[in-house]
């Protein structure tokens, strides 16, 4: 096997292999250490025509290598975590970077990945024994101390056990922590090896020894350093596999993003499948997301939902009028068009001015859970369904829309005989339903979905209508099949005729 350093092609001409007990894990081969002899005489063609004197300098250290680790690059401050999903990865036992974080624990709100206590809750509850992860150091005997450390670390490397550490990125004042996986040491060179999860090519990256001990302690105050290092020696490792669906590691990563546009005074909260930002009191951010969102979700769910969203939707709940013109123009670059609130798909957002209730916000959250269920569904029954919770309650633990503010242009439509049969409703495009007559368009939809509703026919049609799309993509056939196959004319009147008898206070 060969390996590849800035200055030397370092040839391996002795392998050793050790064998290592893994209780409770099956189907992966045990680790490998791998020996240096010296380089030979003559350098490789890429090579200086003479080592640098410390290559010869010599350690009580022995070369080693585990090799045929995979390398991963990590998610934005998963840094911790990609380094055990490599690991994983060399023993066969599945899981990324995602199910590490999970496995912590950690509140994905708090929008950054695993610090060193959380990362070992993480390691132990997959299988691992890291042993004693936190060590102080007398900075007064910090190089007996770190070298015995050091020490310790190598004979494990022997055993066929990594080493995560959690070390200064490199060593310029004031810089980031890190974790790294240490996998090897080459004595000809005096350099530990190890998988730098911040970059792409991080494979097999070589750092000084002596350099390695000086980023190593975590110098929190002048009396105590800590060094920190996780072995990771396998236990009783779980078998994993990637998630399908969405998890903590998601809404981390996600929220660590949305924090960098965030303006200062927002309230974030986690109110899945959807993040509510606020500019209300933090009290009042959290109210909306349960009383509001989450009540309005387990309804929806319920009745007609079995699939979540396909993207996170940031749920922007403007305290006012002027906090929702200056906001949404601040953050998506256009001005609203409508007083209440809108869903914005290329933001992937609902922008909400949510001191007019959140009538509008119930209405917006129905459109991206249609459109990751049926996305098929025509703008007539989206916009029907959808203005229906405008103005909801609970009926039996389950959502019931009301009469709204809709209902009176409705009946002065009605008086007017200016009402389209329910075959034109379904028949209209996107377009058509949008600028043609759009507030008949709307009314007549909301009070059809009511009056299925009321006489308990609503969830019937929307999966029948579901179910039957492809071969009836405008909903009518359904609808008059949900209904019983009356004459359509004449129940249209018997519609108009329930319509005006409906009070809305």
């Amino acid at each position: 096997m060969t390996f590849l350093c800035a200055q030397y092609r370092l040839t391996i001409t002795a392998l050793v292999l050790v064998a290592i007990s893994l209780p409770g894990l099956s189907g992966c081969d045990n680790a490998s250490a791998q020996q240096f002899k010296k380089p030979p005489a003559r350098p490789s063609a890429n090579a200086p025509a003479k080592a640098p004197a410390k290559a010869a300098a010599s350690t009580r250290y022995k070369s080693v290598l585990i090799d045929k680790v995979p390398h991963i690059r990590q998610k934005p401050d998963f840094c911790g975590e990609a380094c055990v999903a490599m690991w994983l990865g060399r023993l066969g036992r599945g899981g990324d970077q995602d199910y590490v974080f999970d496995r912590s624990g950690l509140d994905p709100t708090l929008g950054r990945g695993c610090w060193s206590r959380e990362l070992k809750t993480a390691i132990e509850r997959i299988g691992f024994r890291p042993g004693p992860v936190f060590y102080p150091v007398a900075p007064a005997r910090a190089s007996v101390e770190i070298k015995s450390l050091f020490g310790k670390m190598i004979d494990d490397l022997a055993k066929g056990i990594p080493s995560i550490v959690c070390m200064h990125y490199h060593d310029a004042p004031k810089t980031t922590e890190h974790f790294r996986l240490v996998l090897g040491y080459d004595a000809t060179r005096d350099e530990v090896i190890y998988h730098e999860p911040a970059v792409d090519k991080g494979a097999s990256k070589r750092m000084s020894r002596d350099l390695f001990i000086k980023l190593w302690p975590l110098k929190y105050k002048s009396t105590a350093w800590t060094v920190v290092r996780f072995r990771l020696e396998p236990y009783r490792v779980e078998k994993s596999v990637t998630s399908k669906v969405r998890t903590d590691a998601d809404y981390a990563q996600h929220i660590l993003k949305l924090k960098k546009k965030v303006p200062k005074g927002f309230t974030i909260v986690l109110q899945k499948p959807f993040v509510v930002i606020g500019d209300e009191t933090p009290a009042a951010v959290r109210r909306r997301a349960e009383g509001t969102v989450k009540w309005s979700v387990d309804r929806l769910k319920k009745e007609y939902f079995t699939k979540d969203p396909r993207d996170i939707i940031d749920v922007w709940l403007f305290k006012d009028k002027a906090s929702y013109e200056k906001n949404a123009l601040a953050l998506f670059k256009k001005k609203p068009t409508t007083p209440f609130g809108y869903f914005s798909p290329t933001h992937k957002a609902l922008v909400m001015n949510i001191s007019t209730g959140g009538g509008t916000l119930v209405h917006e959250i129905v459109h991206p859970f249609v459109a990751s269920n049926f996305p098929e569904c025509p703008s007539w029954f989206n916009e029907g369904l959808a203005s229906l919770y405008e103005q909801s309650s609970s009926r039996s633990n389950r959502i019931v829309g009301l009469t709204n503010w809709r209902l009176r242009g409705l009946q002065k439509a009605i008086g007017k005989k200016t009402v389209p049969p329910f075959k034109s409703l379904c028949d209209t495009t996107t377009h058509q339903f949008y600028n043609m007559d759009r507030g008949t368009n709307y009314s007549q939809a909301r009070y059809l979905c009511y009056y299925l509703q009321e006489k308990g026919l609503l969830r019937t049609y929307y999966h029948a209508f579901k179910k039957n799309v492809r071969t009836d993509p405008t909903g009518y056939n359904t609808l008059v099949t949900t209904l019983g196959k009356p004459d359509m004319a004449k129940f249209q009147k018997q519609w108009e005729a329930y319509v005006m008898k409906l009070r809305f206070r």
